[in-house]
């Protein structure tokens, strides 16, 4: 069967949401075409998440569970339901009903205009101060990192033509992050804005650590800019010494210092130890990277499947 849909969703602890997230996105979706199907990728949730989605496929075949084998993450959730999607357009979209599903027919709309991607805008979110600013500082960063345009008001909600999608899957890179790869591989792209609402129940699952991990591992495997930088370091540092050493031998043969400073000895020694450990510690994460993608593992396990 030719399906129009599929909208594909990670879901973690969402036990209190996914009744309410599929009625609406049902409600949004039947308006377009009867032809459709959701794929809720449960990341071994420790909620009744499972539980429940199964029970809403046994009432509904159009829904469609896969149940992972431990928590790989969010992308990689993602990366799962995109393997099963059957749909010419597949929508992405996140659990906590923030990304709003009303407003898929007007992505759908959009990308009938000739456009093989279109993102959803957030022109304003509602989300956090603090999730904000990091937001911001994290695509600051990785914006100046990649030498790309990364717009903080973007995210995983969008809808993406097959080929888009297909192109995406034939990234190997072990380290996924979605809205970068689907940027990375081009095709005509839009940015639509949407209303986004707040949380539909509960806080966000994501801390401080798992998003600075998310960033550092983002940075290093789309970017090989920070070991460019360590060597500009290097040269500068090796520059501004060999100037200072040169004025302290001038110093030294004129007479002027008959005994050379302890501190200033000191300071230079810690100071370049710490510039060769910081060196080596990038050099270390990228080494890291390496064997990560030399073992080729899967990106994750199912462990079971409901209506697939």
């Amino acid at each position: 069967m030719n399906l129009t849909f599929s909208v594909v969703i990670p879901i973690y602890q969402a036990e209190k949401i996914i009744g309410e997230l599929l009625k609406q996105i049902k409600e949004a979706v039947i308006t377009i075409d009867k032809e459709y199907e959701i794929i809720l990728v449960n990341d071994a949730s420790r909620d009744a998440s499972w539980e429940i989605i199964k029970e809403e496929c046994s009432r509904d075949m159009h829904i469609k569970g896969i149940n992972l084998s431990r928590n790989f993450g969010q992308h990689y959730a993602i990366a799962a339901g995109l393997d099963k999607a059957r749909g010419e357009w597949i929508i992405v979209m996140d659990c906590d009903l923030q990304d709003n599903p009303a407003e898929i027919p007007n992505l759908y709309k959009k990308a009938l205009e000739g456009y093989d991607t279109v993102f959803a805008q957030r022109t304003t979110r509602k989300d956090p101060l603090s999730k904000r600013f990091f937001s911001r500082c994290f695509y600051y960063l990785f914006s100046y990192l990649t030498d790309t345009h990364q717009d903080p008001s973007v995210s995983n909600f969008g809808i993406y033509h097959r080929n888009v999608i297909d192109a995406v899957k034939s990234m190997k890179d072990h380290s996924r992050l979605f809205p970068v790869m689907v940027q990375w591989v081009g095709f005509n792209k839009f940015w639509l804005p949407v209303q986004h609402s707040g949380r539909f129940e509960g806080n966000s699952t994501y801390r401080f650590k798992g998003l600075f991990h998310l960033a550092l591992n983002a940075f290093i495997a789309f970017s090989d800019k920070p070991l460019r930088i360590t060597v500009k370091t290097g040269l500068l540092i090796a520059s501004i010494s060999f100037i200072i050493g040169l004025i302290y031998l001038i110093r030294y043969l004129s007479g002027k210092i008959l005994v050379l400073g302890f501190t200033s000895l000191i300071i230079s020694i810690w100071f370049l130890a710490g510039i060769i450990i910081l060196i080596l510690g990038v050099l270390g994460l990228y080494l890291g990277k390496v064997f990560e993608e030399a073992k080729q593992r899967p990106f994750y396990i199912v462990r079971e499947t409901f209506n697939i």
